[in-house]
């Protein structure tokens, strides 16, 4: 009897010492994993000991506007000027250097109020600087926040940035910056024969990468003129992956005024080509959508004139539509609300404009929504498109 006891007794101290040790592992585990997820993720801006090197005793232009900040909200053009770095030149692009201008709106070259840098405009009929205007500049450094869609212009700035700084043999430093809408690969590829400034490059609508990934595509596969290379160099993030959430520290542009905005662009902004608006005009921009000629159901809204949005499409007239703010966020690029506001619209001949087939880069969704093609045939008609493009996506990924 006494062998059974001390047999049980040594049988207990093993299970809870194999306990202790499984429980250690997991609290270990535990705290790791709660370590990686409370880094702090931080912007190229902030790796500032890998490019301020490349800036000393050089003469330095900056692409930027208000995204362009570290974390401690700083803007780049006043840490740089603090770090005694020699800035000739600002070039700032759609919605100028404070970012404050209505999408599509002419900005006039100028002097900034509070460092009295120059400011160019790179926008309008100048949206490639010319040579005369990189007079002076040994190295150009470009920030600005993308929101990972084809038709946020922002990444058409940057090809023809590189494409200037490769011309003048000017090297280009990417400061990259995190997409908020992750590694979302979605829509349909742009077609070449619909490229302009909303849409540059044939790839889908959601491209599912940083700034700085998009630069080395641009390069590697040789869409500059000519097929001249810039001379790049990518400042990466830190404590950075595809899939963690990342909230903006300022608004990218002025009708993305949050997350929910920023989400769901790509997806309402295809009713920017169309007779609906997307909530310009009012504090839900991107978070809603209506018209006159829809439904008057539960939800209505009428646009006035605010910032980025002096003149709003339907100022004044009531808007009949959904509001989209309390939604969760959507991890494709959704057609739902497009197709439904078709099926809906009093007059089909009247709500696609010519402003739709640039949009999409393809005349083809136009096509297929008119004929009534179900969601699923239109996402399979792209399905090919997409993985063509993310076997190219593949090779200038930097982060996982």
């Amino acid at each position: 009897m006494m062998f059974k006891n001390t047999f049980l007794f040594f049988v207990l101290i093993v299970f809870a010492c194999g306990n202790s040790v499984k429980s250690k592992v997991e609290n270990q585990k535990s705290k790791e994993t709660k370590l990686e997820t409370e880094l702090e993720i931080k912007t190229g801006a902030d790796n500032y000991s890998k490019y301020m090197p490349l800036l000393k005793n050089k003469k330095v232009g900056i692409v930027t506007n208000q995204s362009g900040i570290l974390t401690n909200k700083t803007h780049l053009v006043d840490f740089l000027l603090s770090e005694k770095i020699n800035i000739q030149k600002i070039y700032a692009p759609e919605h100028g250097f404070r970012g404050t201008a209505d999408a599509g709106e002419v900005i006039k070259d100028g002097k900034d109020i509070k460092t009295s840098l120059p400011i160019i405009s790179l926008y309008g009929n100048n949206k490639k600087p010319k040579p005369e205007q990189l007079e002076g500049i040994e190295i150009m450094v470009f920030d600005l926040q993308d929101v990972g869609a084809r038709f946020y212009t922002y990444i058409s700035s940057l090809h023809y940035v590189m494409e200037a700084c490769a011309e003048k043999n000017i090297p280009l430093i990417v400061l990259d910056r995190p997409n908020p809408n992750g590694g979302i690969v979605d829509g349909p590829i742009l077609e070449k024969e619909f490229t302009s400034f909303v849409g540059m490059h044939q790839i889908p609508v959601l491209h599912g990468m940083t700034i700085g990934e998009y630069a080395k595509m641009i390069n590697g596969e040789k869409w500059l003129k000519n097929e001249v290379q810039c001379n790049l160099t990518i400042i990466s993030c830190l404590n950075y992956n595809r899939n963690l959430f990342y909230d903006l520290l300022v608004k990218p542009s002025p009708n993305l005024p949050n997350a929910q905005a920023i989400n769901l662009y790509a997806s309402l902004c295809f009713f920017e080509g169309t007779n609906v608006s997307v909530g310009r005009g009012t504090e839900k921009q991107f978070q809603i959508y209506g018209s006159p000629y829809l439904d008057k159901g539960n939800f209505s809204f009428t646009p006035q004139p605010n910032e980025g949005a002096k003149d709003p499409t339907y100022n004044g007239e009531t808007c009949y539509g959904e509001d989209l703010t309390q939604i969760k966020p959507v991890n494709k690029l959704e057609l739902k609300w497009l197709m439904k506001a078709y099926a809906e619209t009093t007059d089909k001949s009247k709500f696609f404009n010519a402003f739709f087939t640039k949009l999409a880069g393809t005349k083809k969704l136009q096509e297929q929504i008119e004929k009534g093609v179900s969601e699923n045939n239109i996402r399979d008609s792209w399905q090919k498109g997409l993985t063509d493009f993310k076997e190219m996506r593949s090779k200038y990924l930097i982060y996982e």
